[in-house]
């Protein structure tokens, strides 16, 4: 059976809310903007008014304004979301119950066996389409294809409030004539980095030989050979599925610049705590350290990871190994740094057995964790600055922050069940 696959984008969704809540910010160009206190005054979306006028999700306060003189900005009020995305993904389950979230205002939507034939399916989107803006007062791009891929590449195509087919017999007329950087999961870099090799559309990606993009791109070269090729088969996850979690990070925008060691050892601890409490309350064990990191220019921005000797969930102990990476890929102090991350990777459950080194006590290992549960306990009682390190009070700007409470959860993936491609004797499946 041909499979019938949908995704839905809801239109500049924060602001097209906001303008459901004040009618009078539709046809003035307007913007949903983080805390510029804060140093997060960046553009969240935009209304088509202001985005017509050249302001861009990702730009910072001060260039919309300067795009758009006379802009109308408001804070993101992110509980309306959560609510309206509710309101959206209860009319999905009245199609299928196999509704996969990608962020609060985009789902893939299995429609497989719930329509008779693709056709059927086409006219279910349109269907799907005019409910929502009657309904609920908001508009939604959908796509519609044989696969996830090609079904969000499709309601990219036409936006706002249209319906785009991209039938799995006419994929390569439709899809291979476009730009290599609409293709999902091909970032800046990676589309940087496909253009010197001379692969510039869609077409040029799915007829190059994938031995040399596995070379240049490691395991992704041929996932994303496959995709380019219509083969991407990974399933749209029942509605209500939460993946395993795979890891536990923070990252934040730090109130001023980190010039020093010593700034940056403040910024590690603090989000270091929230991570190995939030790992401590999972249950579990991180056996990698990631550390990444923005400049001050926002030019220059990256990541590097280490295993760990003995998984950890310690806040210490994942804060030194943060900080050593970052002394080995930011040490010598280029620019000042406007943001810092860590995150604890390749969990395990602490129920599993860790081998400790022959340096390592294990009564000590014991007694540092019921340590650390104590004084998470009555942070969660009291507040965060009940205990601090020492060193939180050589900046209490930078360690006022409480990463734990702030954090972000961040949206299901694409490679539910994985993508499994195989071309002589190569064999590969991502997960998520």
């Amino acid at each position: 059976m041909e499979r019938v696959i949908a995704h839905s984008d809801l239109n500049c969704y924060y602001a097209s809310v906001e303008m459901l809540r004040n009618p009078r910010l539709r046809d003035v160009p307007m913007a949903v903007c983080g805390s510029t206190k804060e140093r997060r005054g960046i553009v969240l979306t935009a209304n088509y008014p202001a985005k017509r006028l050249g302001v861009k999700t990702g730009m910072a306060n001060w260039q919309a304004h300067q795009a758009c003189p006379g802009i109308y900005t408001v804070p993101p009020r992110y509980n309306d979301y959560m609510q309206f995305s509710g309101f959206v993904k209860n009319m999905y389950s009245n199609y299928t119950d196999r509704v996969e979230p990608f962020g609060i205002d985009e789902s893939w939507l299995d429609l497989t066996g719930c329509v008779s034939s693709f056709a059927q399916g086409e006219l279910l989107i349109h269907e799907m389409r005019e409910r929502i803006k009657r309904e609920i007062g908001l508009t939604v791009s959908i796509g519609l294809a044989d696969n996830k891929v090609f079904a969000k590449l499709a309601s990219d195509m036409k936006k706002p409030d249209a319906c785009t087919i991209i039938p799995g017999d006419k994929f390569k007329e439709i899809v291979w004539p476009l730009p290599v950087g609409d293709l999902l999961y091909i970032g800046t870099a990676t589309k940087r980095k496909l253009e010197s090799y001379a692969i510039h559309t869609i077409g040029d990606l799915a007829a190059t030989d994938t031995k040399r993009l596995e070379r240049w791109f490691g395991k992704i070269g041929p996932v994303l050979h496959a995709f380019a090729n219509g083969e991407d088969r990974s399933m749209v996850a029942p509605a209500g599925y939460e993946s395993p979690i795979k890891s536990v990070g923070n990252s934040q925008t730090c109130l001023r610049d980190l010039v020093s060691d010593t700034d940056v050892k403040v910024m590690l601890y603090a989000l270091s705590e929230s991570v190995g409490g939030r790992l401590m309350e999972m249950g579990m064990y991180a056996s990698t350290v990631e550390f990444s990191f923005l400049d001050s220019d926002l030019q220059n921005y990256g990541s590097r990871q280490c295993k760990l000797t003995v998984p950890t969930n310690i806040s210490g102990e994942i804060a030194n190994a943060a900080f050593r990476l970052f002394k080995r890929c930011y040490g010598h102090w280029p620019k000042p740094l406007r943001k810092v991350g860590v995150r604890g990777c390749d969990l395990i459950g602490m129920d599993v057995p860790r081998q400790l080194t022959i340096f390592e006590d294990a009564n000590k290992a014991v007694d540092k964790e019921e340590l650390e549960r104590v004084i998470n306990a009555l942070r969660g009682r009291y507040g965060n600055k009940i205990i601090q390190r020492a060193i939180m009070y050589t900046d209490k700007e930078l360690s006022g922050v409480d990463a734990k409470k702030d954090h972000t959860i961040h949206p299901v993936g694409v490679f539910n069940g994985g993508v499994s491609v195989t071309w002589g004797g190569y064999k590969t499946k991502i997960m998520k």
